[in-house]
């Protein structure tokens, strides 16, 4: 904006993951105006901006053609001097065998504000996740972190006697180390390990000897890897975990457990996770603690209905209602937000019982300080009629529900038993416009294993955007990919739209689809 002065931050973005950014990392993430980045390890990194930051692809891979130095030092001088507010992004901590100087001297020459903003190195966390200590008291008392990009510049008589080598851009010249070690004297039998695409499900793991590693090797790609060669490579037998079984996801801290064990029953795996717009991605992270790797691709989006008229009056006569029945936490959002628009609270509820559908629906209504009188068994609505507390006759039935689509059986069974039902429109659900540009590649390049579904709405929607955006027959493109669904009306929607569901969740809750996965997964 003119007259805004704009300020670059050179962050780190660690291994490339999300789970592996600094919490500050990920806030200047969202606030970017610009992002100019590196290539990266995981795309979805791209989707933490907002939807209208300029993102500039500067991309730098080893002996690949990419923008020159003088080109990405401009642009961020120039978008700088604009007011806006930039992030340069680049893989593991900016200061770390990266051309950040370059980059601070022209923005100190242009009189740009800027901060440096630390990452994760690959140096530091690949051994880690491959339970490789680089120090040990009796083992290693230091290690040295080099790269071997240009291998013939090294003074490998000196590196050669050091406790613990750590190596990074080594693959294509691994030849050339061993050769160089062994030549002065380091020991063939001198342990080391190569950590390929540390930090992902992809990672990948082999360990041997000086004298042994490269027939292991052959004809292997072995980048992007770090190399850590020393005694200390011999510990990992006795420090990496033991083979993880299948735990209760409800006692899993997700947020801190996306480990990249190939022993984990997820691994190996690509799920494509079809949600709402702005939705928590904690299903995602879920799957995620378990091995997989999880593309997300909003499929529905909730927005208001096209008139508050019908649930305003609802709620000014709310105290003429015997019930209040909440089937999802998009009604129990909506309706209390309505509630408060007509400056009532949870008081204007005393008189009125409350059902609602499912664990996460009763959480929300927990959250206003309610608890429900009456949560049908099996987590669906068709319960709810069958084992409703009350008789039906003469009681008055408040229904607040999506606008449109939504399912007429249960209104009719309600009325066909003698309850007064009003349905009320308290929000509508809408087919997004867009698909993330990590979940369009992934479907045209056909990468994805598993794709899941919670609600019908989210198959029509999904089945609407790739007939849109992608032009290509549904069926087709989920060719051998595994269909998983949340409970039996969306494996309905799956079967009229795809012809078949290949998982469904035996307990209709996002835990019991990730069970599901699991054990479809386990039975191979």
């Amino acid at each position: 904006m003119i007259g805004q002065k704009g300020k670059v931050y050179l962050v780190g973005a660690g291994l490339g993951d999300v789970a592996y950014l600094t919490v500050k990392a990920a806030h200047l993430l969202t606030k970017a105006e610009v992002l100019i980045y590196d290539a990266l390890v995981d795309e979805q990194l791209l989707e933490c901006v907002a939807p209208d930051c300029l993102k500039v692809d500067v991309g730098k891979r080893g002996g690949k053609p990419s923008t020159p130095q003088t080109q990405i030092n401009h642009l961020l001088v120039k978008y700088c001097q604009e007011g806006k507010l930039v992030v340069r992004l680049k893989s593991g901590d900016p200061l770390i065998f990266g051309r950040s100087t370059s980059e601070i001297t022209a923005l100190k020459t242009a009189g740009c504000e800027y901060e440096i903003v630390p990452g994760i190195s690959s140096a530091l966390a690949a051994p880690l996740l491959a339970s490789i200590p680089l120090t040990d008291p009796v083992l290693s008392r230091c290690f040295t972190v080099l790269t071997a990009h240009e291998p013939e510049a090294l003074d490998w008589e000196t590196l050669s006697r050091l406790d613990t080598l750590v190596i990074l851009m080594g693959g294509k010249n691994l030849p050339e180390i061993v050769q160089q070690l062994i030549r002065h004297e380091r020991s063939p039998l001198t342990p080391i390990a190569i950590i390929r695409w540390a930090g992902t499900p992809d990672q990948q793991i082999w360990t041997g000897q000086l004298g042994n590693i490269l027939e292991q090797t052959s004809g292997l790609s072995l980048s992007p890897a770090v190399i850590v060669i020393g005694e200390v490579v011999g510990l990992r037998q006795y420090l990496q975990p033991e083979k993880i079984d299948l735990i209760d996801s409800q006692a899993l801290n997700t947020s801190n457990l996306k480990t990249m064990s190939p022993h984990l029953p997820l691994s190996g795996k690509t799920i494509l996770v079809t949600r709402s717009v702005g939705q928590s991605s904690q299903f995602s992270d879920r799957l995620a603690a378990f091995g997989a790797t999880v593309i997300e691709m909003p499929a529905l989006e909730i927005v208001p209905p096209s008139s508050w008229q019908a649930l305003d009056q609802a709620i000014a006569n709310i105290s003429n209602f015997d019930w209040l029945i909440l089937t999802s936490t998009n009604a129990v959002d909506y309706f209390f937000s309505r509630l408060n628009t007509q400056g009532k609270d949870t008081r204007a509820l005393a008189g009125v019982k409350i059902a609602v559908v499912g664990e996460k629906t009763s959480q929300s209504l927990q959250q206003h300080g309610l608890q429900p009188d009456f949560i049908p068994p099996d987590f669906v609505a068709d319960s709810l009629v069958v084992n409703f507390p009350e008789e039906f006759p003469g009681k008055k039935i408040l229904f607040p529900r999506v606008e449109s689509g939504g399912r007429e059986v249960l209104v009719k069974e309600f009325v066909e038993k003698g309850a007064e039902v009003t349905e009320v429109a308290a929000y509508q659900s809408c087919c997004p416009s867009s698909i993330p540009t990590s979940a369009e590649l992934a479907l045209k390049n056909r990468t994805i294993d598993i794709i899941t579904f919670a609600s019908s709405k989210t198959v029509q929607f999904f089945c609407q955007l790739v007939d849109k955006l992608l032009t290509e027959n549904t069926t087709n493109l989920l060719t051998g990919v595994c269909i998983a669904s949340i409970g039996p009306q969306t494996s309905k929607t799956c079967h009229s739209l795809f012809g078949r569901v290949d998982i469904e969740a035996q307990e209709y809750t996002l835990d019991g689809l990730t069970q599901a996965l699991i054990t479809g997964v386990s039975n191979g």
